[in-house]
């Protein structure tokens, strides 16, 4: 038995003087160099009395050296627990209590509020900076740049990943080695990654898509990423020319295609847009390949299994769709009732089984066996259906279904519709309280730049291209619709607060 997360993504590179990481500043990180880097921090942690397992909470902006932690708790066989560098202190009071975390890892302007959690745990608290200064990696320095890494089997665990708690409390996705590493290397294949490759790498790393997705993709096939601390327009238009590919959420397209400086010709030497983590309007896709020639690739993945489903790379594209099951993973459509699967064509359900399917939530068995089944189909909360074609359609949340009157009502319709009216950017639908049918359809728009859609015109269309228990009650005008870091439309906040429009 040996380490076969640390062994396939990280120990492969051992003494490659590759490039690994671009920096902002121009420097490159060799894989040789990254990887002493991370010796030295898993000699630094194992130094603070950590044992394979614990669990390690980082809470710090993105830089290599918290990349290098990473590879570091991978090495010493110990829980990764990545966080937002959003969440207040209330908030990480919860994760550093409910994960029993042995260390907790945070920015040094943050370890005076951190302090007092740290030590309600019995945890041991270190600061990293995102300039890569603190006091870990003083401790790091001190250490040799070589470690043994811990013998740990593909069902251990790697880590922990927090769900955004939308509703309740958030729940720690336990993710084993066999899931990081079945869903990187199925990845490299699907997405023809290989060692010449240069990721423009814009996202944060305490989610999965920057973490588990952009960044062990590229350690699974020896490529290099421009590793940017965040998405900055200018920054991205001037190291595209640099890069063969990129990861990105749909705000990073739209914001490209904002400025005139992103041209054909910028894109034309790349292989590969990818986007995820919140859906992709068709008219981002169209814009986007008229402009570049480029067809983004869209897929599907969640927390508890990163990538379930991914468009062609050869092939069509679809907009609208997030493509097919990866291998390996099976998907079905089932009645959210029952758990029965529908016919192809219908909405339910979906489901999916595969190595990349989580081992349940930490401490919480009963939320695990609500959604986790025994034969091992996770119940994603997502409604879709497939198509003829087997392409995945995802039409919204299960609990975003307004039921108004006795009848299903699927916002992702309506929201179509919207979209393509005059004047409208985006749209969000959701189903607020009613006095006599228990939710009716309340519609928010966003125009488009330097437009007023006309609301009365919109509402008249709707009426005449939707059933009548579908018609938004009222149209709402707003500037932005409220997102989360990945920038999905948070609609839990737009149902808060015009819960009392109609009652």
């Amino acid at each position: 038995m040996s380490n076969p997360l640390y062994d396939r993504l990280f120990g492969i590179h051992a003494g490659k003087q590759t490039p690994f990481l671009h920096l902002p500043d121009g420097e490159t990180l060799t894989h040789a160099a990254f990887l002493e880097m991370a010796a030295r921090l898993a000699n630094a942690l194992t130094g603070l009395e950590l044992e394979p397992g614990d669990r390690v909470a980082v809470q710090v902006e993105k830089s290599p050296e918290a990349l290098a932690l990473y590879a570091a708790c991978a090495q010493a066989g110990l829980i990764f627990l990545p966080l937002n560098t959003a969440y207040t202190t209330s908030e990480l009071n919860y994760f550093i209590e409910n994960s029993a975390a042995r260390l907790v890892v945070c920015d040094a302007t943050h370890e005076a509020g951190l302090t007092p959690i740290a030590r309600a745990q019995e945890a041991r608290i270190e600061t990293l900076n995102a300039d890569g200064s603190g006091s870990l990696m003083r401790r790091a320095l001190g250490m040799l740049p070589a470690f043994e890494p811990v013998k740990r089997s593909e069902d251990d665990l790697a880590a922990f990943l927090y769900t955004s708690g939308t509703t309740g409390r958030s729940k720690g996705a336990m993710l084993t080695q066999a899931n990081l590493l079945s869903n990187a290397e199925t990845l490299v294949t699907e997405w023809r990654f290989t060692k010449d490759d240069v990721l423009l790498h814009a996202l944060p790393i305490f989610h999965t898509h920057g973490l588990f997705v952009a960044t062990n993709v590229v350690l699974a096939s020896g490529g290099s990423m421009i590793f940017l601390p965040k998405f900055d327009l200018d920054d991205m238009l001037r190291r595209m020319p640099d890069a063969t590919s990129m990861m990105g959420v749909p705000t990073f397209y739209t914001r490209l295609l904002g400025d005139d400086r992103f041209t054909g010709d910028l894109a034309r030497h790349m292989r590969l847009f990818i986007s995820g983590s919140a859906p992709l309007l068709a008219e981002t896709h169209e814009r986007f390949e008229a402009r570049t020639g480029h067809r983004i690739l869209e897929r599907y993945g969640m927390t508890e299994t990163n990538m379930n489903t991914s468009n062609p790379y050869d092939g069509e594209r679809r907009a609208g769709t997030v493509g097919f099951p990866l291998p390996d993973v099976e998907l079905k459509v089932t009645n959210p009732e029952t758990g029965e699967p529908l016919p192809q064509g219908e909405i339910g359900m979906i489901e999916v089984r595969g190595p990349n399917v989580f081992q349940g939530y930490w401490q919480m068995p009963e939320k695990t066996a609500e959604e986790l089944r025994e034969d091992g189909f996770f119940i994603t909360g997502d409604l879709g259906r497939v198509d003829e074609d087997g392409y995945v359609h995802i039409v919204g949340r299960g609990k975003d279904l307004i039921i108004s009157g006795g009848y299903n009502i699927y916002p992702k319709e309506i929201e179509l519709l919207l979209d393509d009216q005059p004047g409208v950017q985006e749209s969000a639908v959701i189903g607020v309280p009613h006095p006599d049918f228990g939710e009716t359809v309340l519609g928010i728009l966003v125009p488009e730049p330097g437009q007023t859609p006309d609301v009365e015109a919109i509402l008249a269309r709707t009426q005449t291209e939707l059933a009548r228990f579908k018609h938004p009650r009222k149209l709402i005008v707003m500037d932005a619709l409220p997102r989360n870091t990945m920038g999905k439309v948070q609609k839990n906040a737009l149902r808060e607060v015009y819960k009392d429009m109609f009652t």
